[in-house]
């Protein structure tokens, strides 16, 4: 019996090499990326500091000559460099090509995004960051449930900024989007002020093909503001305040969407207009 059941084992064994080889050869092929301070790349020679020298060391466990890519978020550009060598305080890399491929939206969208109650709002800022968001700024309206003093706005903006970080990171983005410090709904409005496009996502608007207009009207190199409320959505008096700024009130459909779930369908929609413009 052993020796007729012999064949398949020896068949199951060699799916599972050939499974884990796979597997092997495509962590080879991903490259881990990392953020720096533009002054942290000199020439050719790039200098990682900070937590991700830790990373890097002891829990990537990388070596020298392994490739990594690094971005200094501000100019778009990847820099893809070899490690040359590491100690506690400070990996050393050589730059051994740039990539400019484009990958940032040819837009940016700035939303602001009511403050939403528990860790809807860490979900938010990952999501938007994959998605392609430019900038997140917390606001506070009347319907917020959520009250931060100024000790825990400052607390929650350093967690979330850290969550940009992170989602910036694994999505490949060539910039890590800024969280902003909370903002008033008077405020939030008068930042958006100058900006060439400003939508206010409402259940009361009506008609899809003014939305779709809106859409496919925007143009490369534009600034995108995107009002979301939080739970229970924006008052009317908000609205007609937004309005009166020059706020495009707009639908999303049908349906009643939850807070955490309009900001990315409008971002979608955005993204799949703008897309390699």
């Amino acid at each position: 019996m052993g020796k007729r059941n012999r064949p398949q084992e020896l068949e199951n064994t060699d799916a599972v090499v050939l499974r884990q080889a796979n597997c092997a050869e495509r962590l080879v092929s991903s490259v881990y990326q990392f953020f720096v301070e533009p002054e942290q790349i000199q020439g050719k020679n790039i200098y990682i500091t900070g937590s991700d020298v830790n990373h890097i060391k002891n829990v990537l466990r990388m070596k020298v000559g392994e490739e990594i890519a690094v971005s200094n978020g501000q100019d778009g550009k990847e820099y893809r460099c070899g490690i040359v060598s590491l100690d506690e305080t400070e990996v050393c890399c050589e730059l051994r090509f740039v990539k400019e491929d484009g990958l940032e939206l040819p837009v940016r969208v700035h939303l602001f995004q009511g403050l939403p109650k528990a860790d809807k709002m860490e979900l938010i800022i990952q999501k938007m960051v994959e998605l392609g968001v430019y900038e997140i700024i917390p606001v506070a309206t009347k319907r917020c449930v959520v009250k931060l003093d100024d000790k825990k706005a400052a607390s929650r903006k350093q967690r979330w900024q850290g969550i940009a970080e992170a989602a910036a990171k694994q999505s490949k983005r060539r910039i890590i989007p800024e969280v902003s410090d909370v903002m008033t709904f008077g405020d939030a409005l008068q930042y958006a002020d100058k900006m060439d496009m400003k939508l206010i996502p409402y259940e009361l608007a009506e008609g899809m093909e003014k939305t779709r207009e809106l859409m496919e009207n925007i143009e490369p190199g534009w600034d995108i503001a995107v009002f979301i409320g939080p739970e229970g959505g924006f008052e009317e008096s908000e609205v007609e305040k937004a309005m009166s700024k020059g706020m495009e009130a707009v639908t999303l459909g049908k349906r009643i969407l939850r807070t955490e779930t309009a900001g990315m369908t409008v971002m979608s929609w955005i993204m799949y207009q703008m897309e390699d413009r």
